[in-house]
């Protein structure tokens, strides 16, 4: 937070400079080990022209313009390991067989994480946020904004019980929390995920909504 408030600075450069303060607070942790804890990472940042936007791993932007919404995502962790993928969408969720696949999957994936053979997450190098999706937005084309994490994305995306049109309405009516609580509600239909095959049967939900009415 400290570091976004230089406006003119690249968001890129923001995240590095946040991952190494934060790696330093923990001088006597293996930051090099595979099991070190990661993160995805969504930022959009107002500025007097613009909209600056940034996203590291599957924690997406939806930005509502006059002409529909454009989702800013990384979906580059969805392109490794696909076999284990797979494999953990045979058994349903929570049994021991998934859990068991589950674990292979990440085994897997920590030891490709931010490395050029996988796929980048902000953690305790600082050079990951070089690999960070960036761009901006003309400030005068965005009516409203939604940064979220994937377990509230995934109401569009991988449940597809709800467009972006419908989850907008949402916020605009009744807020954040309703939303998350479509999102719970949805799962509740598929404890074991035999519908929608996935990790958990339901992942961490944020969301923060960006209304015009609010922007300076």
């Amino acid at each position: 937070m400290a570091a976004l408030g230089e406006s003119d600075r690249p968001l890129t450069e923001v995240l590095a400079i946040a991952l190494e303060r934060v790696a330093g607070l923990h001088p006597t942790c293996d930051l090099k080990n595979p099991g070190t804890p990661s993160a995805t990472v969504a930022v959009l940042r107002e500025g007097p022209e613009r909209f600056d936007h940034l996203v590291l791993a599957d924690s997406p932007i939806v930005i509502e313009r006059a002409d529909g919404f454009v989702t800013l995502t990384d979906l580059r962790v969805d392109e490794v390991c696909q076999d284990l993928r797979s494999e953990t969408e045979r058994y349903a969720t929570g049994s021991t067989e998934h859990r068991a696949a589950v674990a292979r999957l990440v085994a897997a994936q920590r030891e490709i994480r931010n490395t050029p053979a996988g796929y980048w997450v902000a953690a305790a190098a600082p050079d990951a946020a070089a690999h960070a999706l960036t761009g901006s937005v003309q400030r005068g084309e965005v009516r409203s904004a939604a940064v979220m994490s994937d377990g509230v994305s995934r109401l569009v995306t991988e449940y597809q019980t709800a467009s972006w049109g419908d989850v907008f309405a949402q916020l605009y009516g009744e807020g954040p929390a309703a939303v998350i609580g479509s999102v719970r509600a949805v799962e509740a239909t598929d404890p074991h995920g035999r519908r929608w095959p996935r990790y958990k049967a339901g992942d961490d939900a944020a969301l923060a909504f960006c209304q015009r009415d609010f922007f300076g």
